[in-house]
């Protein structure tokens, strides 16, 4: 394939290069575009130099796939464009998540919604909907989701290199026992301490983190009437969401089927809890898994259980399943 990665210089766009290069995908060409103050730069893929081009239209001649990591107004403006010239655009920025015509995509979910691409790109979901939905879907094939609770924890990597920068800046301090630097990423100190994400509320009183993963689960789950409830903060960890979700069920589903389904379901990893195990930040770091524990019978409601979700947000619940959804295109012959 074509390739061409928008967003080259950022946390995510550096780890895309990675998992290309980790999962063999079969690059022919690949070129490496982000912002003015960027291009002249050189990035490194499979042993190789590359110049950092600035984006721009005439950048997606001849691309066959473009996995891009921008923010919304950027995409807006160069994702059209590279669909335009003839390019699938795998573009992980909210800009086209809710857009009918675009499919919101996580592959272990729903690859099939890769064969309704109207506008020629496909969204890479939200870092918390992704795992969320890995852990769902084989509980929803098994009794019908119903209404899911999830509060999350989620990791500095979240705000990217500059939420990295300050939580380790305010760490340092934190552990020295001197003064905390004024937070420059978060909105409030991270160090020691658990802030919600975002400020500004919607009308419904949810954050906008919050609507992403109400609106995003329906989609992915393709069901609207499912009901979600989220609760998002911040925790002073360097990578990897977790998530606590309690999920009820149209139908009874016991906690042994529930777990004979998540052992064999893709993508997870489950863990049992009888052994001691139980999902950690420091397990899903680094991989491409989503970490499945804690299963149990919700005690305040009979068709209901509860379970714990960990996963790496830079990875699974960015830069890999963008290019995991690059690799369906190819092998449902998609893009050819």
């Amino acid at each position: 394939m074509n390739v061409a990665v928008v967003g080259a210089t950022g946390a995510v766009g550096d780890l895309i290069r990675t998992v290309l290069a980790e999962r063999q995908f079969p690059v022919r060409t690949i070129k490496f575009l982000a912002s003015e103050k960027s291009a002249g730069k050189t990035v490194t893929f499979a042993g190789k130099t590359y110049p950092v081009e600035p984006i721009r239209a005439e950048a997606f001649a001849g691309v066959q796939i473009v996995l891009s990591s921008t923010p919304s107004s950027v995409s807006k403006e160069f994702s059209p464009i590279a669909a335009k010239a003839g390019a699938i655009v795998v573009d992980n920025s909210s800009a086209w998540r809710m857009d009918p015509d675009c499919p919101l995509v996580v592959p272990e979910v729903n690859a099939d919604q890769l064969h309704h691409i109207k506008k020629g790109i496909v969204a890479n979901p939200n870092c918390v909907a992704i795992p969320l939905c890995v852990a769902l879907k084989p509980l929803h094939d098994l009794g019908g989701v119903k209404r899911v609770v999830v509060c999350t924890y989620q990791s500095s990597s979240g705000k990217g290199a500059k939420g990295l920068a300050d939580f380790e800046s305010q760490l340092a301090a934190f552990a020295a026992g001197g003064p905390v630097p004024a937070p420059t990423a978060h909105r409030a100190q991270l160090a020691g301490n658990v802030i919600t994400l975002d400020w500004t509320l919607d009308p419904n009183g949810y954050t906008e983190e919050e609507n992403k993963v109400i609106n995003e689960t329906k989609k992915i789950l393709g069901d609207a009437t499912i009901g979600v409830n989220p609760t998002c903060v911040r925790v002073p960890v360097r990578v990897s969401h977790s998530e606590a979700v309690t999920v009820e069920f149209h139908r009874p589903v016991s906690v042994a089927a529930a777990k004979a389904a998540l052992a064999v379901a893709p993508g997870v990893v489950l863990m049992d809890e009888t052994k001691g195990e139980f999902p950690q930040p420091l397990h899903a770091t680094g991989t491409d898994h989503t970490y499945v524990g804690r299963v149990r019978q919700d005690p305040s409601c009979a068709n209901s259980l509860s379970l714990w979700v960990v996963a790496d947000n830079l990875r699974k619940g960015a830069a890999s399943n963008a290019v995991q959804c690059a690799e369906e295109l190819v092998k449902r012959g998609i893009v050819k």
